[in-house]
């Protein structure tokens, strides 16, 4: 921390004689350069402050006896694989149940990416920790309205990466690549008709090449951060599981 600090330092000075020199008219060009490499590593250790660190310290012990609090508990291992697997199964179905909990209106169903969730959960406790963990990410709850061709065109998506996380009332069905039927709540989608998806405000940009979803017609913005309500619904229901149903029905042959 005090060698940057003189870093800092000397480049300011050298800042402020450019501009005294300059403001006397006199015309100036750059004799040489020097550089110095610093290694954003544990070789900073050295250059700690000490007196900071010790400040910080009680923070620190407070933050990690908060992310040690258990808030629910898995019954069996949660891991993460396509086209379909429990802990995408829960995410999509947590998701859905907290969106119809905070959205005055309707929500058919929900969506969730794969590569959104960057852990696996082990049998045991649930934590604020484990949460973090799996999304560390300030993803914020977003309900979009879209057209029915809208979904169809999202399964599409869905069958061509090989699976994603939807809620129990999307059910797909997808054959070497192409989608071959598609239902919401048992039933066939209606091209003309409007529907309500939750998702995250990250995936209604298009990403992780669900691009059906910047189709829509609106998109209500909650101010939910998706990491809050998962941590509200666990402490909620306790027990963290899931089972795969199907949903995300992908055959190769």
């Amino acid at each position: 921390m005090k060698r940057l600090t003189r870093i800092f330092s000397a480049v300011s000075a050298i800042f402020c004689c450019g501009l005294l020199l300059s403001a006397c008219g006199k015309q100036m060009k750059v004799a040489s350069v020097e550089n110095e490499f610093i290694s954003i590593d544990s070789s900073l250790n050295a250059i700690q402050d000490s007196d900071y660190i010790r400040m910080l310290e009680p923070i620190r012990e407070n933050m990690e006896q908060q992310l040690n609090i258990k808030i629910g508990t898995a019954p069996r291992e949660m891991t993460r694989f396509r086209p379909e697997c429990e802990l995408l199964n829960w995410a999509s179905d947590a998701l859905a149940a907290c969106a119809r909990k905070y959205y005055d209106g309707e929500v058919d169903m929900a969506v969730v990416n794969a590569g959104g969730l960057r852990c696996d959960w082990a049998a045991g406790d649930i934590t604020f920790r484990s949460v973090f963990e799996l999304m560390p990410f300030d993803n914020e709850l977003v309900i979009l309205t879209m057209k029915g061709t809208t979904l169809i065109e999202l399964a599409e998506n869905c069958v061509m990466l090989g699976g994603q996380g939807v809620s129990k009332e999307f059910r797909v069905t997808g054959l070497n690549g192409q989608l071959e039927s598609v239902l919401l709540s048992g039933k066939p989608i209606d091209p003309e008709a409007t529907y309500y998806l939750a998702t995250s405000d990250y995936l209604s940009g298009g990403a992780d090449g669900l691009a059906a979803l910047t189709h829509f017609t609106n998109r209500h913005m909650t101010g939910k951060k998706i990491r809050d309500l998962y941590i509200e619904y666990i402490s909620e229901q306790k027990v963290v599981e899931a089972v795969i149903d199907g949903r995300m029905n992908l055959i190769s042959e």
